[in-house]
This record gives C-alpha cells, structure tokens and sequence, in this order.
C-alpha cells in the first residue's frame, strides 16, 4: 500500500476494483464502513454485486477481465471534461501526451459495450474520483489474478497520478495482500528475480554484496515463478521442488496440470502444518511449527512490520521453518549459525536498506512501516510523498486486451473465482474447524436466475461444471449477485475444486495466472 489503513477511515472517496473487501479482507472493511458513516462517498467496480456494492454510491457491475477498458474510459471523462490535476502532471509525471493519445479512444459509450457498464455510471464515478481532495483506491486479486494484471495494476496508477492522489494523506494506490505475510515474504527476497529488498538478481554490484554478505558465489540468472516451475516439471526440465506452507494442488490453476508436475518429479519436499492435498504427493514432508509455536516478524499489507511471539510449545517434532532450514543448509554443508529468529532479522537489516532501521526492540510494542532507513527513523506513513522512487512518475498508458478465453458456444459462460468469509485460502486450517464448516462446508457456484431458468437449474440442485480442462459437480446458488453469463466459484474447496477448471494462461510480466477468467458450460447433473 503506498499509504496506511487507517487513513481509509478519513478518505472523501473510495474506489474499490476487484477487491470482496468485507469477506476477503473484514477488518479493512471496518475502516470503509467507517468512512461511509463520515459521509464518504464509496465507488465499487466488480463482476458481483458484493456487500460493499449495497453501500456504494456508484457501482458498476461489469464483465470479468475488462478492467483496463474501464479504467481507460474513466480517464477519458477526467480529461474531456478537464478535471485532471494539470499541476501534479507538469511537476511530477512524464508520458502524459501518450496516455491521452490512448485514452481518447475509451468514450463512455465504447466501454460500456466492452464492460456492459453504463456510459452514466463511469461518468459519475470518474467524477466523484477526480473532485476529491482525498481519494484512495483499494485493490485485490481481482485486478491481478488475469493475463492482463500488469497492464490492469498500470491503469490503476495512471488513473491515480492523473488526479494527484498519490504522496498525500488519504490517497493513493492500495493492493490488499491475499495473506497475512505476502508482503513480508515479498520483501525478503521470495521472488524469483530479486534479493531481499528487491534488490534485482541482475544487477552486478546486488550480486556481489549479497556473495560478501553469505560467503559464497551467486547467480545473476532469475528463477522460475510458480507457473513456470510446473511448465518446466511436465518437460522434464525441472527434476526436484520444495514447497513450503503451499497449497497448489487446491490454489493453482488446472489441478490435473499441477498434479502432473508433481508426479513428473524426481524429488518433492513438503514443509507445511498440515498433511495437505499437495504435500500427499511429497517424497518427504517436514512438519512445521504453526504461527503460534514460533517467533519472528510478519509484514502486513500497510508495509508495517510486526512482531510475532511464540504462545505455545511446538506440538510433536515440529519446527519453525527457519529451524528447518538452517538443519537442512547445515547438513549439505553451507555452515549456518542462527540461533533465533531475531539473528535472522538482524542480518536482514544490515543488507536491506528498506529495513536498516528496524530491529526487535524498536518493535516490541508496535510494529512499524519501511522504508525505514536509520534507527532514529519513525517509518514511513505515506510513499511517494515528494517524488516518486524512479523520480519522475512514469505514465504508462495501456490498451484493452481480452482475456485469454472467451465463452463461445460449446462453453457459454465465464466463470470467475474468489474467496468467502469462512474460509482461508485451501482451508489447510478453516476446513478443520466444525463450525466454520457448519455454516460453509461445501463448494457451490452461484448462477444468475435468468441462466437458471434457461437450463432448468434450481436452487440447491447439484450442477454440473465443466471447462476445457476439467469438470466437477457442486451445488447451484441462485443469486442475481453475479450477471446473466457470469458465474462465480469459491476456490478454497478440495471437494468441487473450482481450480479444476481455470486455465494456465498467465501474465508475461508477473507470470501471475489467470484465475479470474475461463469459460464454462454449465447442466443440472
């Protein structure tokens, strides 16, 4: 997030795109339900009609993967009607004469047939956003989980830096993580092509401080990313995988591709708390100790880091994960001499210029945001404040793309996936709790009443779900939440997984698959 949750609360105007914030993130929910109370006014662009839809001032329900066009055509009102913010562009922005040049094209009225968002309402919204003096976006998985989720993630930035809502309070570009510690693990150096800090692997003078730093030689090749690892396993080309507190056999995008990959596999170590569908094709699996058995950090959404404290002993012969680690570095002879986490943290500081100014006892009480770069630094609230990290903010004006299957005849419909309230990710721990599992114990795809009817689907009647790579069979939910040819999936179930039936199509930049979008057909089983 380029600013803080709480500043949400104070925010004029909230646009939220591709984000169920109340069920996927409740308690940041709380502060735009606050805001609400304070008069803010609340824009929300998603496939379904989700709770904060109901509390929206503008809402616009358009059709899965067409972000970019949405995006383009609010920018294009913004300039029509001149309520850019021309002093931000001339003193901070550059590339601004390409972005108008594109967006001229998006009017209203082109979008709404590519979205089927009324010419109105992207006209309102754009204006609500662009009159604001404080006006923040929050986005999710909904922008991001699609082949075009790096040009959709720049739209979102071009939309911010042509109104000048970026480095003030209560503004700004705001991704919410999927998980407690994406960011943390992001910032440590869990990508494929950066050290911790996101310090590039290319880059000669990273090279050699993190060779002088560990003692020994470094590449400066990039690694795979999740979706290349399993491409690479299926051509033989990649013979062994470690995975640690990952599910992908539930998460990832076509379950027989993933199950292939696995089995392809010379060696597989899974290290997780649970005896997980994925860690059941595992050579060997090491038991992890849970959040509550360890100590350490956790780096939340906000960029605020926090202590975590060790409540309990570690239950049988599990073991935090740095634990493991160090044993296995130890035993294949690169000579580790951790003793606690906070050694770990230590180092990490000392080589992580976002991090230099952080150690346990500046957050034994309360946590605090990077970049942090001296001790006497109280963190940073706001990013972007006087200029951008690049210095000037880069315009990056992007056209609008299909995604990577289209419904046709034979699969009619497009199915797009997300996440309940009940439950967390592969429900690894949700699904072994009886009174989650009361009120949310089975998958079921919700479909619009009118389809319903056309196929003779009632609800509660067992449907069945079938894509170019798979089928299941899951309870129907009739619900006019999601549009006529749209339906919606969770992904968290095992049983009626619906990543049995999306696709591998991916991001060429982030690599990041395409979740959100695939075609289906659907019958009364």
């Amino acid at each position: 997030m380029t600013n803080s949750i709480a500043e949400i609360e104070d925010a004029e105007v909230i646009f939220i795109i591709g984000s169920n914030t109340t069920e996927n993130h409740p308690v940041i929910g709380t502060f735009v339900k606050r805001a609400k109370n304070k008069g803010a006014k609340i824009i929300v662009a998603d496939p379904r009609e989700i709770e904060l839809a109901k509390l929206s001032d503008v809402f616009m329900q358009l059709k899965p993967g067409t972000n970019v066009a949405l995006l383009n055509a609010m920018m294009n009102v913004i300039i029509e009607e001149n309520l850019q913010d021309e002093e931000f562009i001339k003193e901070r922005c550059e590339n601004y004469d390409e972005l108008k040049e594109v967006v001229k094209d998006y009017t209203p009225e082109k979008a709404e047939v590519i979205t089927g968002v009324k010419a109105d309402l992207i006209r309102e919204a754009a204006r609500i956003y662009a009159k604001a003096d404080k006006a923040c976006i929050l986005y999710a998985m909904g922008v991001t989980q699609h082949a075009t989720g790096t040009e959709n993630v720049y739209s979102i930035a071009n939309l911010a830096m042509l109104c000048g809502k970026l480095g003030k309070e209560s503004c700004g570009v705001n991704p919410l993580r999927g998980q407690n510690n994406v960011q943390g693990a992001c910032d440590m150096g869990g990508l494929p092509d950066v050290f911790p800090g996101y310090q590039k692997v290319h880059i000669k003078e990273n090279v050699e401080k993190f060779e002088k730093a560990w003692g020994v030689k470094l590449s400066d090749k990039p690694g795979l990313t999740v979706s290349e690892m399993f491409h690479e396993a299926i051509k033989g080309k990649l013979k062994a995988l470690y995975i640690m507190g990952e599910n992908p056999v539930i998460s990832d995008p076509d379950t027989k591709h993933v199950i292939e990959a696995l089995e392809k596999l010379e060696f597989l170590v899974v290290q997780d708390i649970f005896l997980t569908e994925t860690a059941q094709y595992a050579d060997v699996v090491l038991p992890a100790a849970s959040f509550a058995e360890k100590d350490g950090t956790f780096t939340n959404t906000e960029r605020r880091v926090q202590r975590v404290r060790k409540a309990i002993n570690n239950v049988g012969q599990s073991k935090a994960d740095w634990e493991i680690i160090v044993d296995i570095m130890n035993r294949m002879g690169y000579k580790c001499s951790y003793k606690s986490a906070r050694d770990i943290f230590d180092e990490l500081a000392k080589v992580t210029p976002q991090y230099a100014g952080i150690d346990y006892d500046r957050i034994e009480n309360e946590g605090i945001q990077w970049p942090c770069p001296t001790k006497d630094h109280p963190g940073t609230k706001i990013l972007h404040k006087d200029k951008f990290a690049r210095g000037k903010g880069l315009f990056k004006p992007t056209k609008y793309r299909t995604s990577a299957e289209q419904p046709d005849d034979e699969y009619p419909f497009i199915l797009t996936t997300g996440r309940i309230l009940y439950h967390y990710h592969t429900m690894t721990m949700t699904g072994k709790n009886e009174g989650l599992m009361k009120i949310a114990g089975e998958s079921y795809v919700e479909i619009n009443p009118m389809d319903a009817k056309k196929y003779g689907i009632s609800d509660g009647d067992l449907v069945e779900v079938t894509s170019r790579r798979g089928s299941v069979r899951v309870k129907a939910k009739i619900t006019d939440v999601v549009n006529e040819g749209v339906v919606f999936m969770p992904f968290h179930y095992a049983d009626g997984s619906a990543n049995v039936l999306t696709n591998t199509a991916y991001d060429e930049v982030t690599k990041e698959p395409e979740l959100k979008v695939c075609a289906v057909r659907i019958k009364k089983a």
